[in-house]
């Protein structure tokens, strides 16, 4: 059973710590990445911010960013390889300071490698909480971590626990939502293809569309909404 009273301090949940990510490679990627986007960030006025992992980060240079996204004035700040801590430390340093979008999308928690449902679920948690902290005007949108691997799996399995308790978390909250955008990815026989995950983690063009197509309604349904019902 998870411990209820790690749940009490952030401090004592590493997925819910703000760590900047250890640059192991060495080349400073990660921070310089950081960098631009507090840079960035400066001369836009996103209606939309994207803020997670590789599968955020890659969506950038598909078609259906520009056909679907770019017309709603969305910034993309992801990072390959971030887990919950690495995105709560980059929001928190400069890289919401200076816009105000509407809506922010949240898709983050694959990569809390060691994290058990629960930590990764506070990890979500901390950066909404961050989110509706520093943009008190914007709804968050939470998105469900897909299914990965070829074959039924032990991540699978975690990802889908975090789903449940993060959309049960999320459901108290009148800024925030969540949005299951697995078109069903997994086949009868439990098996994920790779025409729609390539390396049965990251998406293909045509999965991307099949997980953007109802992510756009959503979000165009959240800006059309009038500002006093933004967070209510």
């Amino acid at each position: 059973m998870f411990n209820d009273r790690a749940m009490s301090s952030d401090d004592s949940n590493p997925a819910a710590t703000p760590t900047p990510c250890q640059d192991i490679q060495g080349d400073g990627r990660w921070m310089c990445m950081h960098n631009r986007f507090v840079s960035d960030s400066k001369g836009k006025e996103p209606d939309v911010l994207f803020v997670g992992d590789s599968l955020v980060q890659l969506l950038h240079e598909f078609e259906v960013w520009r056909k679907l996204f770019s017309p709603l004035h969305a910034l993309n700040f992801g990072i390959g390889g971030d887990a919950t801590q690495h995105v709560l430390w980059r929001l928190g340093n400069g890289e919401l300071d200076h816009i105000s979008p509407k809506v922010v999308v949240l898709w983050v928690g694959t990569n809390n490698h060691g994290h058990h449902p629960h930590q990764i679920c506070g990890g979500i948690m901390a950066i909404v909480n961050l989110i509706n902290q520093k943009l008190p005007h914007a709804h968050t949108l939470v998105l469900g971590l897909l299914p990965r691997g070829k074959n039924p799996n032990l991540l699978r399995d975690r990802n889908a626990e975090v789903n449940q308790l993060v959309q049960s978390e999320v459901a108290t909250l009148p800024h925030a939502s969540f949005l299951n955008v697995d078109p069903g990815f997994v086949h009868s026989d439990g098996t994920i293809w790779h025409q729609d995950l390539y390396d049965y983690l990251h998406l293909t063009p045509q999965a991307y569309q099949k997980v953007c197509e109802p992510l756009h309604d959503r979000i165009k349904a959240l800006l059309d909404q009038p500002a006093e019902n933004q967070v209510s």
